[in-house]
């Protein structure tokens, strides 16, 4: 399609990740929940690099689940002050 669509499919996905995970737990910490995303972030990179299935592991993957993942944490802080 165009280049950096990976990166683009990464912060959405990690914004949906993260958005039903804030949601299935509503009252956990921001700092753990925080640590988990990243976690589960570099898990992803590094099981892709280590399955070679034509994956490489990169830095600005990380970067694109990282941001997607505070994007993720923001709507859901938004939506329920708007609609709760």
């Amino acid at each position: 399609m165009f280049n950096g669509i990976d990166k683009v499919l990464h912060l959405s996905i990690f914004a949906a990740l993260s958005f039903c995970f804030i949601a299935a737990f509503p009252k956990i910490r921001f700092s753990y929940f925080f640590q988990i995303m990243l976690i589960y972030a570099f898990l992803t990179e590094i099981f892709q690099e280590e399955m070679k299935l034509g994956r490489s592991m990169e830095t600005l993957d990380i970067v694109a689940d990282t941001i997607g993942c505070l994007i993720g944490y923001y709507i859901y802080k938004v939506l329920v002050k708007r609609f709760l």
